[in-house]
């Protein structure tokens, strides 16, 4: 297991610690993600089921016989984990890198709280050095192109891949995103744009932070 592996592990199992029992969550998609799932299946903490953002998720909670609800089905859920592929020290982040960002958003915003966990590389003091996952209906990917062009950005389509909901994606470079709010407001209102990946309006309530020097707990601050 590679370092920054064993730093994700070790951000996962601290969450473990957050998780309220009999209650619903949301368990979110990727690398880090997968970690949580391993380490709440070998915790013998009992849940009354999760909302899984992706097939991936889905199949690993079923793995370890954690029971999975769909959104649908409840109004609220007590805590939502997942990773990010950037976190700012506001908590707001760039997610998206596995093309799951619009189900993660759908399940932070079910969330009473949201717990970000994380590796130390993924921390940065501004957003931006990882592109923008955006989400768009495929009839309108070079309109939406085009506009994002317009914006400053630098779209390249992701080849070969498909949403959940059989959108396609643009990973946006050199977008300005000193305002994130502003911008996720402005790139979500570009018509055929579904969702893009910037978590500015909802950002985590805490950041679980491995580090090589030990787990840190992050709440928001400017």
């Amino acid at each position: 297991m590679s370092t920054q592996d064993q730093l994700k592990q070790q951000a996962a199992e601290r969450a473990v610690d957050f998780i309220p029992e009999n209650e619903y969550i949301g368990i979110g998609t990727g690398s880090t993600a997968n970690f949580f799932i391993h380490a709440l299946g070998q915790s013998g903490k009992r849940i009354k089921g999760a909302v899984a953002t992706s097939h991936k998720t889905a199949e690993l909670m079923a793995e370890y016989g954690i029971p999975q609800i769909q959104p649908n089905e409840v109004s609220k859920l007590a805590v939502y984990i997942d990773g990010a592929d950037e976190v700012s020290p506001l908590l707001q982040m760039i997610k998206g890198g596995g093309g799951a960002h619009l189900a993660e958003k759908i399940v932070a915003n079910l969330a009473e709280r949201f717990i970000c966990i994380a590796d130390e590389s993924k921390y940065v003091r501004r957003l931006g050095r990882f592109p923008l996952p955006v989400e768009v209906v495929p009839m309108a990917r070079s309109m939406v192109a085009r506009k994002l062009v317009q914006l400053g950005g630098r779209p390249e389509l992701r080849i070969g891949f498909k949403s959940l909901n059989g959108n396609e994606i643009l990973d946006v470079y050199d977008l300005d995103l000193s305002q994130p709010i502003a911008m996720e407001d402005t790139v979500n209102s570009l018509l055929g744009v579904v969702e893009n990946g910037l978590f500015a309006h909802r950002p985590a309530d805490l950041l679980i932070l491995a580090k090589k020097d030990g787990v840190q707990l992050l709440e928001a601050h400017v």
